[in-house]
């Protein structure tokens, strides 16, 4: 054999190995996800399905899904953003409302103390201004108790919406893949 016919052969054997080696590489990602892949679902073809009836597989399970658990993801997203909001804003309201909680305790504390100051020493200024500064830290410190309570009430209210979510989306995930499994897909979640 000749030089030119061995480097002819080395060619075409070069050229075949990277023809089969790129016909055995998958296809790159569209870059759109499934809705099984939106929804964190592994799906498989076992059957050598195409992408346009898994596609149409997927779209069928979610909509049986829907209907048989009455819970839709995606709405539940939704829902569970607003509700985290309005947490959000019941505990800015909670701290609103604490605001001026001295200024009252001082008003309310000035007055019992020029009562009691009168009547203890026949000085009310300084019976009141005693008071006023016993009523500001007593106005703080009901206030601090009160916006406490109502943070906690409003986080554990919040923490009982996530959990009930969580559990939708995961019985709605278990009847999606219980869909596509009887579709022949492997399913993993």
């Amino acid at each position: 054999m000749t030089r030119a016919q061995v480097m002819g052969i080395a060619a075409a054997v070069i050229a075949l190995s990277i023809g089969v080696a790129s016909a055995q590489q998958p296809a790159p990602p569209s870059g759109q996800k499934s809705l099984a892949a939106t929804l964190n679902v592994y799906v498989f073809p076992s059957n050598g399905q195409k992408p346009e009836q898994q596609s149409k597989d997927e779209s069928d399970c979610y909509a049986w899904a829907v209907q048989n658990t009455g819970s839709d993801p995606f709405a539940l997203s939704k829902q569970s953003e607003q509700q985290a909001a309005q947490a959000e804003q019941a505990k800015q309201q909670a701290k609103q409302a604490g605001k001026g909680a001295g200024a009252k305790g001082a008003i309310g504390g000035a007055a019992a103390g020029a009562l009691i100051g009168e009547i203890a020493s026949d000085d009310a200024g300084e019976g009141a201004a005693i008071g006023a500064a016993a009523g500001v830290v007593h106005g703080r410190r009901k206030a601090r108790k009160a916006e406490a309570a109502a943070t906690q009430q409003v986080e554990a209210q919040s923490q009982q919406v996530q959990q009930a979510t969580a559990e939708q989306i995961a019985n709605f995930k278990k009847a999606f893949s219980v869909c596509l499994e009887s579709k022949k897909y492997m399913v993993k979640f």
